[in-house]
């Protein structure tokens, strides 16, 4: 993601800096902009390496060249080769940020609370399963290692205290 995240971020940069100059941004190019985002934040989601980032990569080159195209018209070449290689460079990059974690998970039934839970070594992943099941609460194994545990308000009141207290004695 970091490379199309920062590739994204300049090209909006860019835009923004021909509206400044009076250049009138076709509407399709503003929604392919919208939907890289989209596309981005969906493969960071998922941890697909797949079709959304594929797509998001369709997106931000038809951007690219719109706005190259209308910057060498109206700034100059020499603007739109300095935009070139920063584009480069924004593909090149490695991004270290770590990904915003999705607020949203799929699977749990609206009407339930979930939380997030990492094991530790004073409490397994088959321990924490144990205490979830007192509670007669869902387990959903996540691809980190992470566990989504999800039930009724009060059966995830009852799991934390009972992981807390768990926790402590060890």
């Amino acid at each position: 993601m970091g490379h199309n995240m920062a590739t994204w971020k300049l090209l909006e940069d860019m835009m923004l800096e021909l509206k400044k100059k009076g250049v009138s941004i076709p509407a399709n190019v503003m929604e392919d902009l919208r939907a890289a985002k989209s596309m981005i934040k969906l493969s960071c989601m998922e941890n697909s390496r797949g079709e959304a980032t594929q797509k998001a990569e369709e997106y931000l080159a038809n951007v690219e060249a719109c706005l190259i195209n209308e910057a060498q018209k109206t700034l100059g070449s020499e603007t739109a080769d300095q935009w070139l290689r920063r584009l480069e460079e924004a593909n090149a990059e490695v991004c270290e940020e770590k990904t915003e974690e999705s607020k949203f998970v799929t699977g749990v039934p609206r009407d339930q609370k979930w939380i997030r839970v990492e094991p530790i070594k004073n409490l397994s992943t088959e321990r924490i399963q144990q205490i979830a099941k007192d509670q007669n609460l869902q387990i959903k194994p996540q691809n980190d290692g992470r566990l989504i545990v999800y039930g009724q308000p009060n059966g995830i009141k009852e799991f934390l205290k009972k992981m807390t207290t768990e926790a402590a004695k060890q």
